[in-house]
Formats: structure tokens, C-alpha cells, sequence
């Protein structure tokens, strides 16, 4: 399309006396196009189509509103049932100037950097390999905003209990904190409320205190208002986790410590070219300095010492001094349990990692308690008595335990074997008999066999075996010349309940 100047310059070439054949020759325009330009006395034509719709500004805030944003569905839409023939690009420039999806929230405040006014703290995920293992564990920084100075550590599960011990271990090895502690609103730290309405957690309003700064909310959905601290997690991704490898979680936390500690600190940051270990000797004129000791944070758990000696602590076993049973307080912190009773400190252990389960802990310079033996047995030596008797016994056994595997298998047994000690050994064996003539393999149902054995007319008890040894027993010598019991009165009760 020829400019409106070069339309101009045609229109006044023509007027001067010019020939069209000698302006098109010399502006490099068509004849055509200079006879054109010399009709329309130089001017833009207007070119709007008489016939074209254009959507108004209420229907696409409707359709926004109806198609929940989606700007493609809208240019379908326009198309189909409205019959607006539309470009796209033209579409979200109208969207745009109308401010339609732009976010309500306005941008978060920019503060500038003072020294010792502020720290930052936030978590976030990443899947790591751990020797042959990929497991999620989580990334916990405590970032001071001038210094630019880091502290880094993982975790497996991250809870209130665990922020209380990273900000206790960040902080007692920096020594000093800063007054404020930019946080998200995590229901860690927040009771209720977003932003500057947030309420903090009493418990963790009290743990603030005791170290000398306060935790505050940022607003929602302004997360750059902690842009450091989300840097920080950047830097962790491109130049921590590279070319690294990782043993267990033991071995990251390490690297992660000199990483952030040593090489980070003492690197130049990129921008500014500050060193932070450098700007931190500086800060700490600035900073609140702990109290030369400050108690870590622990739960208190109350636990009664078992049968065998042991206290469990978070699926494993601590065994206790003593000989007696009784309760006792555990003391868990972030690395250790101490076991106390009325006041006293009775014992104290390294804490097991939370990846380890169902693992007894003793002191190494005692000898290991001892157990008591497991109730739990085989039923091979009953097996072996019941198959001694006889061979009818012997072959019932073979036809009755052949289906029954495991447990099932030493349960008949055991109530095989009780049966045999309570009947005689005339009537076990015939019941046996009985049982195997009509292939019986249920216990319930032998025991059924025996009571009705018992019942038979023809079956008389057994008289007792007594040994008459006894008659030569010493006690049995002194004792024959004693008194007899006078049993009158037992005989007269009988004869009045006869009468």
C-alpha cells in the first residue's frame, strides 16, 4: 500500500505539468496506480467494509464471563452463533484492552533491601534419586535479604515440629537473627487470616520470641514478596542438584550444608557482584545475637515401659535401665530422645532415622536385654508323641494333616493333642477309629465322637490307678495314728434331705 506522503508527492508532481508516464517512471509506481492517486486528488480512501460486524464490548465480557476465560472458545463461538467473523490476534487485543483476565490482585510492594531488617523462609519438593531410589523429599532455606547468605536442608515429611528444629539449627549456627521472618501463609505458622489479617499460631508465636523476631505473612498470591527465598530454590536446581550424586539423606543434607555454607557464601552473586559471607560480617552489627543458649525445641510424649524393658518412640524401641514398669516422659528432639522419671534423666539415645521401623535400641556398653521366651512353637514334638501310640493313630494323622498347610496344620494338632491328654488312651483310640473309618478331619467333629463314646452304655470309667507305696511314706506313718474326722454331722444332713 502506497503512504500517504508518496500519495501527496504524485498529486502535486501532476499539478506542476508532469506527465503520469514520467511520475511512474521516476517514483517507480504503476501508470495505473499514478492515474488512481490523481482521481483521489492524493488522499487515503476509506476502505471500512460497510457490511462488517464487530463485536461489542458487553457481549465479550459476556462470553469471557460464560467461556471462563478461554479466548478460543470465544472466537468459536462468535463465529458459530453470532455470525462476527473475527482474527484471532484481534480478538485478545480487544480482551486485552478491556482488561479481561488481568489479575485483581495488584503487585506485591517492593521493598528495598536494609541491612538486618529481614529473613525469609519456604519450603518446596523435588524428586531426587537416593543411591538407587527416587523418593520426594522436601528443601527447607532460611535466606537473610541483605546479606544474601543461605542456610539448606531435606527432608523426608515436613510438619510444624520440624520448622520449629531448621530455624533453631539455621539460626543458633548463624548466631544472630533478624527481626521479621517472611513466611507464606502456611498453616504451619498461620492460625487463620491471609496477609497483614494473618493470625499466628500461639505455639509459634512463643517459639519467635524466644529467638527475637516475629513471623509475618505475605498477601496471597504474592509470592515475589519472598523473591529471594524463591531464587534461592532456583540456584538450588541449576547449581546444587547438577552433577551431583546422593547416597542418602544423610549425605545431601552434608553437601547441601557446605554448598550453601562455604561455596555459596563466599561466591560473588551475579548481579551486584556482593559476596554474602562478606555482606553478613557486616549485618551482624544490625542483626539481634541468640542468647549464648536457648533450649531446642522438643515434644513431650508419655510412654509405659513394656514387659520386656522397651519404650516406643516413633515405631522403634528404647530400652530403659531397671528391673520395674512404670511411666516415663520422652523428651523428643530434632536428633535425640532423653527418657526421664519423677525428674530424674534415666537415659538418653540418638534418635533413629524416620525411614527406620520396628528396630530395638539398647546401650552399646550393656548387655543386650533378655527376652522372654516367644510363646509361639511348632507342633513337631506332639506331632511325634500322637504317632508313637499306635499305627491306627499314625495313619489317621497321615490322612487328617495331608490338606492342612501352616497354621491350620498346628492348630488341629494342638487340639488333637489336648483331646489325647484329657480321654483316656481306650477311648482316644477308638474315637480315633471312628473318625478315620468315616474320614473326619475336623476337630469339632472328633470331639463330638468322644462324647458319644463317653455316653454308650456299655463304657465304664476306668478305675484310678493308685500306687500303694504310699502306705510306706514317713508322712503317711505318722499321720495314721491321728484322730479320725468325725463325719456324724454330714451323715445326719443326709438323712434329713432323704426324709
Amino acid at each position: 500500500m502506497i503512504d500517504h506522503q508518496k500519495r501527496e508527492a504524485i498529486y502535486l508532481l501532476h499539478n506542476e505539468g508532469m506527465s503520469i508516464r514520467t511520475i511512474a517512471k521516476s517514483l517507480n509506481v504503476n501508470r495505473k496506480t499514478v492515474r488512481k492517486i490523481i482521481e483521489q486528488k492524493g488522499q487515503v480512501p476509506c476502505t471500512k467494509r460497510c457490511d462488517k460486524k464487530e463485536p461489542g464490548d458487553q457481549l465479550l465480557i459476556d462470553l469471557y464471563n460464560e467461556c471462563e476465560g478461554y479466548v478460543q472458545r470465544i472466537h468459536e463461538k462468535l463465529e458459530e452463533e453470532k455470525g462476527i467473523q473475527i482474527g484471532y490476534s484481534t480478538l485478545t487485543r480487544k480482551i486485552r484492552e478491556l482488561e479481561l483476565g488481568k489479575p485483581k490482585n495488584k503487585r506485591c510492594e517492593q521493598v528495598e533491601d536494609k541491612v538486618g531488617e529481614e529473613m525469609q523462609h519456604d519450603t518446596t519438593t523435588y524428586k531426587i534419586k537416593l543411591g538407587d531410589k527416587s523418593v520426594i523429599l522436601v528443601a527447607s532455606i532460611i535466606y537473610l535479604r541483605y546479606s544474601k547468605i543461605r542456610y539448606l536442608r531435606f527432608y523426608r515429611s515436613f510438619n510444624r515440629f520440624t520448622m520449629k528444629c531448621f530455624i533453631h539449627e539455621a539460626l543458633s549456627f548463624w548466631g544472630y537473627c533478624a527481626p521479621i521472618c517472611i513466611i507464606d501463609n502456611t498453616n504451619l505458622a498461620r492460625l487463620h487470616g491471609t496477609g497483614k489479617n494473618a493470625v499466628i499460631v500461639p505455639e509459634m508465636k512463643e517459639f519467635a520470641r524466644n529467638y527475637g523476631f516475629e513471623f509475618i505473612c505475605h498477601e496471597k498470591g504474592h509470592a515475589n514478596r519472598k523473591a529471594g527465598n524463591e531464587r534461592s530454590f532456583f540456584t538450588v536446581e541449576t547449581n546444587f542438584f547438577p552433577g551431583r550424586k546422593f547416597e542418602n539423606l544423610d549425605d545431601i543434607n552434608n553437601q547441601g550444608f557446605i554448598w550453601a555454607t562455604e561455596k555459596f557464601a563466599n561466591r560473588p552473586v551475579s548481579k551486584t557482584r556482593l559476596i554474602p559471607a562478606r555482606a553478613f560480617e557486616y549485618e551482624k552489627n544490625f542483626l539481634t545475637k541468640l542468647a549464648p543458649y536457648i533450649t531446642p525445641p522438643y515434644i513431650e510424649l508419655m510412654r509405659s515401659i513394656d514387659q520386656y524393658g522397651y519404650v516406643s518412640v516413633n515405631g522403634n524401641y528404647y530400652w530403659v535401665p531397671g528391673i520395674k514398669r512404670f511411666e516415663v516422659k520422652v523428651l523428643q528432639f530434632s536428633d535425640q530422645i532423653k527418657i526421664y522419671h519423677q525428674r530424674e534423666m534415666l537415659i538418653k539415645y540418638d534418635l533413629a532415622p524416620e525411614w527406620i521401623k520396628n528396630k530395638k535400641y539398647c546401650p552399646p556398653d550393656q548387655p543386650k536385654p533378655k527376652r522372654k521366651r516367644d510363646r509361639k512353637k511348632n507342633t513337631e514334638t506332639e506331632e511325634k508323641m500322637l504317632r508313637s501310640r499306635s499305627n491306627k493313630i499314625n495313619n489317621y494323622l497321615d490322612f487328617a494333616i495331608k490338606t492342612k498347610v501352616g497354621k491350620k496344620k498346628h492348630f488341629f494338632i494342638q487340639r488333637l493333642y489336648r483331646l489325647f491328654k484329657n480321654l483316656t488312651p481306650v477311648l482316644f483310640e477308638k474315637t480315633i477309629s471312628r473318625a478315620l473309618t468315616y474320614r473326619i478331619d475336623d476337630i469339632e467333629t472328633i470331639e463330638r465322637i468322644a462324647e458319644l463314646q463317653m455316653k454308650e452304655a456299655s463304657y465304664s470309667m476306668p478305675l484310678p490307678c493308685i500306687d500303694e507305696s504310699f502306705k510306706s511314706r514317713a508322712a503317711f506313718i505318722e499321720g495314721r495314728f491321728s484322730e479320725d474326722v468325725d463325719l456324724t454331722k454330714y451323715k445326719n444332713k443326709e438323712e434329713d434331705n432323704n426324709e
